[in-house]
C-alpha cells in the first residue's frame, strides 16, 4: 500500500496500537482477521490522505543521455519520493503454500508496487486485498464500509488501469538465471564492465535512488560505470532477496581498512538477461531491514 518498508513498519506498529486499544469493541461478528485489516487499510488510508505517492525514478523523467548527465539529474530527492525495497525474509512467510507465496512475491515486485501507486488509494487498497490477501468482495465491503458494488467497480477500474502493465507472478530461479547471478556477482566483483554489461538486455534500465538520474542500456551503462561509477571498482557482493528478486549488498573498499556499505542492488530478471539494475543508496536505512553488517573485514 504504501511502497515502503520503513512506513509498513510504522503503519504496523500504529495499527496494533489500535486494536489493542480498541481490542474491547471486537464483539466476534467478523473474522479477527478481517478486523485487523479493516485496523490496517484505514492506517494506510490516513497515511495516503497526507502525501504524494512514491515513484522509481524511470516514471520521474526520460533516461539521462550517455557521457556526462545534467547536474539536476544529479540531484537528491528525499527519501519519502522514492519506492523502497523489503527483503523477502521479512514479507514470505517461510511456512506459506507455494501458490500463496508466488502471489506475495508478485505483491512485491518493484514493477508490481509501482504500478500500484498509480492507483487512487481505495482501489490499491481493493486490489491488494482481494487479490493478494484472498478476501472476498463481502469482507472488502465491511473492510472499507462500503458496499459489495463498490468494491467490485473500484477493482474493475484497477485492473483496468494495470491491464497493460506486467502483472506475471514470477517463477522461481532457473539453473540458466542463477548462472546469470552468478556470473553477475563475480564480473562485478572483478569489476569486469564489459561482461557485466553483455548481462543486460537491451534496454535494460539503471538507477540508483535517491538520484532522479536513470540510465538505459548497456552502452550508457558501461560510460557510466567506466567513469562516474569507477569508485565501486574493488567491491565485495553478499547475496541477498529483496522484492521477490535476486538482490546485493554492495560493499565499497573503505580506506580506513576494510568494506563500507554503499548500495542495496536489486535486479530485476527478464529470462536470461537482466532487465532492471536497481542500486538503492539509502544503506543506513535500508542494511539492518535486511540483516546486513554495517562494515565488512578486510
Amino acid at each position: 500500500m504504501l511502497g515502503s518498508v520503513v512506513d509498513a513498519d510504522d503503519a504496523a506498529q500504529e495499527t496494533m496500537i489500535r486494536a489493542w486499544k480498541s481490542l474491547h469493541q471486537f464483539d466476534g461478528r467478523a473474522a479477527l482477521r478481517t478486523w485487523l485489516y479493516r485496523i490496517a487499510t484505514n492506517v494506510c488510508l490516513d497515511e495516503l490522505a497526507s502525501r504524494s505517492r512514491r515513484e522509481r525514478p524511470m516514471s520521474d523523467g526520460p533516461p539521462a543521455a550517455s557521457g556526462s548527465p545534467p547536474p539536476e539529474l544529479l540531484i537528491q530527492r528525499a527519501r519519502e519520493h522514492w519506492i523502497e525495497p523489503i527483503a523477502d525474509a521479512r514479507a514470505l512467510p517461510a511456512d506459506a503454500d507455494p501458490a500463496e507465496r508466488a502471489m506475495l512475491r508478485q505483491s512485491i515486485r518493484l514493477a508490481f508496487v509501482a504500478a500500484l501507486q498509480s492507483l487512487a488509494p481505495k482501489q490499491r487498497a481493493v486490489l491488494l486485498l482481494m487479490e493478494v490477501l484472498g478476501l472476498s468482495a463481502a469482507e472488502v465491503a465491511e473492510t472499507l464500509e462500503t458496499s459489495v458494488a463498490a468494491v467490485n467497480s473500484a477493482l474493475q477500474r484497477a485492473r483496468a488501469t494495470l491491464a497493460n502493465r506486467d502483472n506475471s507472478v514470477p517463477a522461481d530461479l532457473s539453473a540458466s538465471q542463477e548462472s546469470l547471478l552468478r556470473r553477475y556477482m563475480s564480473a562485478f566483483e572483478r569489476y569486469d564492465v564489459d561482461e557485466l554489461v553483455s548481462l543486460l538486455r537491451d534496454d535494460a534500465a539503471f538507477s540508483m535512488p535517491p538520484y532522479a538520474l536513470w540510465l538505459q542500456g548497456p552502452a550508457s551503462v558501461r560510460t557510466w560505470m567506466l567513469v562516474r561509477g569507477c569508485g565501486c571498482r574493488g567491491s565485495k557482493l553478499v547475496p541477498t532477496a529483496a522484492c521477490g528478486s535476486p538482490a546485493f549488498g554492495q560493499y565499497r573498499p573503505n580506506p580506513e581498512g576494510g568494506y563500507k556499505p554503499w548500495a542495496l542492488i536489486v535486479l530485476e530478471l527478464s529470462e536470461d538477461q537482466i532487465a532492471g539494475v536497481n542500486s538503492f543508496l539509502d544503506t543506513e536505512t535500508l542494511f539492518p531491514r535486511f540483516d546486513l553488517a554495517m562494515t565488512l573485514p578486510a
